[in-house]
């Protein structure tokens, strides 16, 4: 049951995501700054953290599905976001073996998470010429304001979901 209600919290942030520049003041809508929610990825993280044991792999697996629907639904190019969220999920899955499962612990997997996924997404989008920003832009303009405001929406989502998910995870472990 648990599998359900993760896929559908995720289904819900792709829709919130798309809506989320236009629910920010339009003062810093229209500025130089731009920023780029990952809210799908930053829950994907906390199921990473505190969902998957060292054996499962469900946020894997949820990455690869809503980084595909995120690429149909919002971008052009196929596939990038499938594969940078699954690479980077897998990625921090492997991390959490080395690190306790706590607030410091995942806020510091976050912020490696995103500046990951956003570095890898600017590097394919740079390879395809879809975007032409220079790095310092980029660094300046765009992973900060990104990271920022991921890690915002990450100290906001954390009380709310951690113990639920930790919850979830004991639960399928039981059955």
């Amino acid at each position: 049951m648990s599998r359900y209600i993760i896929a559908l919290i995720c289904l819900f942030l792709l829709v919130m995501q798309g809506m989320a520049m236009s629910m920010l003041p339009a003062k810093l809508v229209y500025s130089d700054l731009l920023m780029t929610p990952h809210w799908i990825f930053i829950f994907l993280l906390i199921i990473a953290i505190f969902y998957d044991k060292d054996d499962t792999y469900h946020a894997v697996w949820y990455g690869l599905v809503f980084g595909l629907l995120i690429d149909v639904v919002y971008t052009g190019v196929l596939g990038v976001y499938m594969v940078t969220y699954t690479l980077v999920i897998y990625l921090v899955h492997g991390l959490n073996k080395w690190v306790h499962a706590n607030f410091i612990a995942a806020s510091l997997l976050a912020i490696i998470g995103v500046l990951l996924t956003d570095t890898i997404l600017y590097v394919i989008y740079s390879f395809v010429q879809i975007t032409s920003m220079t790095w310092g832009d980029y660094l300046l303009l765009r992973l900060l304001p990104t990271l920022a405001a991921n890690m915002i929406f990450f100290i906001l989502l954390y009380p709310l979901v951690k113990e639920r998910v930790y919850f979830w995870s004991e639960e399928v472990k039981n059955a």
